[in-house]
Parts: C-alpha cells; sequence; structure tokens
C-alpha cells in the first residue's frame, strides 16, 4: 500500500482511537475506534484511502438491512485477526460514516493489518 495511505490511517487511528481497558474484562488487552467511511456496493472489499478524515472502506455488499454494515464488521475482523465479535459498531448504524471499536489488538497492529 502506498506511503500516503498508512499516514492516513495511522491519523485516522491517533484522532479517533485510543488504547484503553474495553468493558472491564480481563482477557481484553485493549481497544481501538476507528472512522470509517463506507462505500457500498463496490466490486470488491478494501481500504481505498481517505474521506473527510476517516478511512475510506470500500464493501461489496449492498446498504440494505444492515448487510453493508455486517460486510464492514467482517471486513475489519478478518483484516485484524479477531473474532466478528470483537468488532462493535459504535454508531453510524444507518450512515456512511461509522464509528467501530476492535477490541483485542494495538494501534500499530491495527494500521499494518488495514494496509495490507
Amino acid at each position: 500500500m502506498p506511503c500516503a495511505l498508512r499516514v492516513i490511517a495511522e491519523r485516522s487511528l491517533a484522532t479517533f482511537s485510543t488504547k484503553r481497558n474495553c468493558a472491564n474484562r480481563s482477557d481484553v488487552a485493549g481497544c481501538i475506534d476507528i472512522a470509517i467511511y463506507v462505500q457500498p456496493g463496490a466490486k470488491s472489499a478494501e481500504v481505498s484511502g481517505e474521506h473527510d478524515g476517516a478511512l475510506k472502506l470500500r464493501i461489496n455488499a449492498p446498504p440494505v438491512d444492515g448487510k453493508a454494515n455486517a460486510a464492514v464488521i467482517a471486513f475489519l475482523a478478518e483484516r485484524c485477526g479477531v473474532s466478528k465479535s470483537k468488532v462493535t459498531l459504535l454508531s453510524g448504524d444507518t450512515h456512511r460514516r461509522k464509528r467501530l471499536r476492535v477490541a483485542g489488538v494495538n494501534a500499530e497492529n491495527v494500521v499494518q493489518q488495514l494496509l495490507r
């Protein structure tokens, strides 16, 4: 991935996320909040740059009946190497701009995994 995309991802994570304990569970080391702008209906799922300070994520699911949200959660879980239950939609259920929380990862790993 281009170096510029790495800077965008790191800036997005620095702006919208911090390491912290999640839900008072001892098995969760920390969690990251990520700001994402979703483009549903794309040909393939990929991180494609920046949109208004958030990572732009292209998803091949349609924006109908929560299919795009489920695809975003599945994409982030697969890329970050965690189960889908560790990815939580915090806001933006019916909007393109979303905030998601990924538990059990740190910021450096998330940036590397999203940009692979």
